[in-house]
């Protein structure tokens, strides 16, 4: 198990530092890889980026608390996602190019040129907190996962993440993220898939399979019974919840970044392709595997439940599968971590400094010590995986998401209307999870209507006092 492990990281790491190769030595190239990506590879690297430690981890412990009402977070997240897509993702990669901008707070920011210096500091310093936050909860599911499987201290997989990701970041930049992400995703396809298949047949097939979680009280209801409100009116919120949280997706820097690095605006529909079949299939796989997770480990009072799928794949494969288990789980950590730890690299060295650095000296620099606060966050931290995600999550999605749609549909507000909106946006959600109603409605969604509600009065109001302006 441990040789296996320890193979694909070594492939990981090869992989990631071979892309030194391919570098320009220039700062667009460190953060976009100069544009030239193929749609295959920003596919199946927006896939990995996206199905982080969160999946492996998180997904799958909610899944075995909650039971098939999960799959609701697997179809709103995926069709928010794709509702979201359908006009943001051609415009972000169209203003890439126009622009020349390397990092998504500088493309929100001098979306038309207008260059509000402002702005893209808030925005580089709500990513560096929040994107932090997002990196440290990765090292913390790898730390997880070793624990688990290998009994190493929980520190051991966040140090080990850690010095991986700051290996071949500081080779390659983003392209090494890319290529690595690409790599990851397919140990993360086959890790999972070789686990439900297994889980199937030794309770005897499917049938049996569904049989035997339909034995579990509840478990196989439609709805959570713990929603805050009952009947429709719960269950709308709740599945209305996870539609917003996929729609958030275009708030996220680290992912979206991925899509700015795209060869040409032409290949755009073919790396949807390659991101949504990829993601539905794998996120099928994951709640396929939480379910089962229940039957295996039926004693739910007795351990974390994101431990659930490390231990299930102790119980059911052979060493060496199991370091395949443990290798995507931390490959999954790992794929999320590089991009989150590049992204706040970038905020600082581009975005809130008074100068911009241009040297790749310094931007690496920057990059081994953004890695190394999100390490020490990761040592000190004692919230679950989950919890930490859905909050860096929704944070970004409610300071980003809003301006980004309005900057794709031609809108132009003023850099004070769009201070405002971040704010407000991202305050809203903080503050609903603060009072806890999270359990009622996802903070995104609130967060994210706020926005939208701020910029489009304010828009309307600038539109307004334009036409009764004298000629």
């Amino acid at each position: 198990m441990v040789y296996s492990f320890i193979g694909f990281l070594l492939l990981f790491t090869l992989i990631g530092l071979s892309s030194a190769w391919r570098s320009r030595g220039t700062k667009e190239d460190y953060y976009l890889a100069s544009g030239n990506v193929r749609p295959w590879l920003v596919g199946l690297s927006a896939v990995a980026t996206n199905n982080s430690g969160f999946m492996f981890i998180g997904v799958i412990g909610y899944t075995y608390v909650t039971g098939l009402a999960s799959i609701w977070l697997m179809i709103g997240w995926i069709t928010g996602d794709f509702l979201a897509s359908l006009y943001v993702h051609t415009q972000l990669r169209r203003a890439t190019s126009a622009s020349n901008e390397v990092s998504y707070a500088g493309l929100l920011s001098n979306w038309y040129g207008q260059k509000h210096s402002s702005l893209q500091r808030l925005i580089g310093i709500i990513s560096l907190l929040f994107l932090l936050t997002y990196a440290s909860a990765q090292l913390v599911a790898g730390g997880k996962a070793l624990h688990v499987l290998l009994g190493w201290p929980l520190w051991s997989g966040a140090v080990a993440g850690a010095v991986l990701v700051s290996l071949y970041c500081f080779a390659g930049g983003i392209r090494a993220s890319i290529w690595t992400d690409a790599a990851q995703s397919i140990v993360m396809f086959f890790a999972m898939g070789i686990l439900l298949f297994v889980a199937v047949m030794t309770l005897g097939g499917m049938s049996a399979a569904v049989e035997q979680m339909q034995s579990v009280e509840g478990f196989m209801d439609w709805l959570p019974k713990d929603m805050v409100f009952s009947g429709w009116l719960g269950g709308t919120l709740f599945i209305m919840s996870w539609l917003f949280a996929g729609f958030s997706v275009i708030g996220q820097p680290h992912i979206m970044v991925r899509f700015m690095t795209l060869n040409n605006l032409a290949s755009m529909r073919q790396a949807k392709w390659w991101y949504y079949l990829s993601f539905t299939l794998f996120y099928g796989m994951a709640t396929g595997v939480g379910l089962l997770s229940r039957i295996y480990l039926s004693d739910a009072g007795s351990f974390d439940p994101e431990l659930a799928l490390p231990t299930m794949a102790q119980q059911l494969l052979p060493s060496v599968l199991v370091g395949l288990i443990l290798a995507g789980i931390f490959a999954a950590t790992m794929s999320t971590a590089d991009s989150l730890v590049l992204s706040c690299s970038a905020a600082i060295t581009h975005d809130i400094l008074p100068h911009k650095i241009e040297k790749t000296g310094l931007l690496k620099l920057a990059t081994i010590m953004i890695a190394g606060i999100a390490l020490l966050l990761a040592l000190t931290n004692n919230q679950s995986v989950f919890s930490m995600v859905i909050m860096a999550w929704s944070s970004l999605a409610s300071a980003f998401a809003p301006l980004l749609i309005f900057l794709c549909f031609g809108k132009r507000p003023s850099q004070f209307i769009c201070i405002t909106a971040m704010l407000t946006g991202f305050t809203v959600a903080l503050g609903w999870r603060a009072f806890g109603l999270q359990e009622m409605v996802y903070e995104g969604l609130p967060g994210i209507l706020a926005g939208i509600i701020i910029l489009y009065a304010g828009c309307f109001f600038r539109s307004e006092v334009s036409l009764r302006m004298p000629v």
